[in-house]
């Protein structure tokens, strides 16, 4: 069915009026305005129409302009991607809204440094009233401690320059980066100093003679006073005789004196002088079955207040070992054991001297001879030896195994003497027996002087008085801890080897072994009067371990309270 024209155009009038009244303005604008009824409905709707059209075009143009921006912001952001690194700029777009820890890290730095400045101020003030004298000490006393008070005044201002520097370092310590290179000049120099270094032994300034013994000449060593201390001493002695008498040194058998096979090395004596010049009693007794056994002359050191210091059970026991003793004991000289006079090598070679193939002196102990000689590193025989008695390499090796498993590298070491002690040090002026609580703040400034972790006790004191005595030697508000030798354990191997050579219940081997220990240690504390102390010091000395921090208990005190006599 086919619809005309007037049809269409009455659909579209009815249909869409508002496109063609649209069509119509586009097409005659004016005319439009012209045919409308009145003047003001014209001027309104013109400008309606007008404002209509205005909307059109600027929607269209703020369309273009998002779109622009839109694309520019694409590849604005496209090239930022490229030229840089994506996570390098995320760090920094977004590391404003992290927390910074700087300030608290100053905090704790002021707060460390404040805790450092006080204990700086602290030790300032100890040194300061340490350095203070005491006006009612006499000169010699003081004089007496001055080295001492040099030395812990060293030590000390040491010890400030690197806490100074340690406190610079815990201020500084926030503000460093990756790239700090720091440091000054003063960082450069070594302050540090140690107030307990080893003794420096000026070997190179020795004087020693040489032993080159007859092979036919003996000395029958005679060591009969004290205890194994003693008689070692003694022992050195006389192997300085034999040297200036150019005779080779009979040990004494264990059945008149101590075994000394047991704790010391004797064939290491010949291996330290390059050839034969000592040999044990059983040896001589074996060389001396050929022709004579026997001693030609008995020669006495001292005349008082008995000759040579023996008695007749002694010389019965000589006798016993099938030695015949020619002649009576005589002495060159008129000398008292209470009062011994400097003695040279001329005077001994000299008083001393014998074509007799076998002589004996006795004892030597007390000898007052050439005592800068004998008293030097290494003693006054030339060797190629550290020293020519220590203790033998059983005892060496439990000691240092000793040392590995309780002690470790930096400890102490204290000979605190007691048993017999008492009187006999009240019997001497000033008293060397000190109460427990004066002993324990000696040795406590000690132990700060040095540093030391533990203190090996070597002591013959009863529990209770070791007891107080650890209770009371604190540092720093802990207690330092005393380390004696335990008892025999089987889960414990570092004495082994006393066990596997049945030497492990000799009480001789016991004493040496504590001796060992002691002059290993890094310091040691040793007892006025004791030659146990003394043996010690003389290892110390010959090993090269002695310190400037090594001293006798309570050195220049005398003990706060002295009972009376009986």
């Amino acid at each position: 069915m086919e619809r005309n024209s007037s049809d269409d155009e009455e659909d579209h009038q009815h249909l869409i009026p508002q496109n063609d009244t649209r069509i119509r303005h586009r097409e005659d604008p004016i005319s439009s305005t012209a045919t409308t009824t009145g003047g003001n409905e014209r001027s309104a709707f013109q400008i309606e129409d007008i404002l209509q059209r205005v909307q059109r075009r600027w929607k269209i143009s703020l369309n273009k302009r998002y779109v622009i921006v839109f694309v520019s912001l694409i590849i604005s952001i496209g090239l930022l991607f490229l030229l840089t690194d994506p996570r390098e700029l995320f760090s920094a777009n977004f590391s404003s809204f992290k927390l910074d820890p700087l300030s608290n890290r100053v905090k704790e730095s002021e707060l460390s440094a404040l805790y450092l400045l006080r204990q700086q101020q602290l030790e300032l003030l100890s040194l300061w009233n340490g350095t203070l004298v005491n006006p009612s000490l006499n000169q010699s006393e003081n004089a007496l401690g001055s080295s001492v008070l040099f030395e812990d005044v060293k030590s000390a201002v040491s010890k400030q320059i690197s806490l100074s520097k340690e406190i610079q370092e815990v201020l500084l310590s926030p503000h460093r980066t990756s790239n700090y290179s720091g440091g000054t000049e003063v960082d450069s120099v070594n302050f540090s100093y140690d107030r307990c270094r080893n003794v420096d032994q000026k070997l190179s300034d020795r004087k020693t003679v040489e032993w080159k013994p007859r092979s036919d000449k003996f000395l029958f060593a005679i060591c009969l006073s004290g205890q194994m201390s003693n008689h070692l001493i003694c022992l050195e002695k006389h192997m300085f005789f034999a040297a200036l008498l150019d005779r080779v040194l009979v040990i004494p058998s264990s059945k008149f004196d101590y075994q000394y096979d047991r704790v010391i090395d004797i064939e290491r004596i010949n291996t330290c002088l390059g050839r034969n010049v000592v040999v044990a009693f059983d040896q001589f007794k074996e060389k001396a079955k050929k022709n004579h056994f026997r001693i030609d002359r008995f020669i006495c050191y001292f005349s008082s207040p008995q000759l040579c210091y023996v008695d007749e059970e002694h010389i019965k026991k000589l006798k016993g070992l099938g030695i015949s003793i020619d002649g009576k004991l005589e002495a060159p000289w008129s000398e008292d054991i209470k009062k011994p006079s400097k003695r040279t090598v001329q005077d001994v070679q000299t008083k001393f001297k014998s074509d007799d193939d076998v002589i004996a002196i006795g004892d030597v102990f007390y000898a007052d001879m050439e005592q800068d000689w004998v008293m030097q590193p290494g003693g006054p025989i030339n060797h190629k030896c550290k020293t020519l008695i220590e203790p033998s390499k059983l005892i060496l090796l439990t000691a240092q195994r000793f040392i590995q498993t309780f002690l470790g590298k930096n400890f102490i070491a204290l000979h605190f003497r007691r048993h017999g002690f008492l009187k006999f040090c009240n019997a001497k002026s000033p008293s060397c027996f000190y109460p427990i609580p004066q002993a324990a703040e000696c040795i406590a400034r000690i132990v700060e002087r040095s540093n030391g972790a533990v203190i090996y006790l070597s002591t013959d004191a009863a529990e209770s008085e070791t007891s107080l005595l650890q209770s009371l030697v604190v540092v720093d508000g802990k207690i330092v801890p005393l380390v004696k030798r335990p008892p025999r354990n089987s889960a414990e191997k570092w004495d082994a080897l006393l066990y596997r050579h049945g030497i492990e219940d000799d009480s001789q081997v016991d004493a040496m072994l504590d001796k060992t220990i002691c002059a290993m240690s890094s310091v040691f504390i040793g007892a006025s009067g004791s030659t146990f102390t003394e043996d010690i010091l003389r290892l110390r000395k010959d090993w090269g371990t002695s310190s400037t921090c090594d001293e006798y208990l309570c050195r220049g005190e005398e003990p706060n309270f002295i009972a009376e006599d009986e």
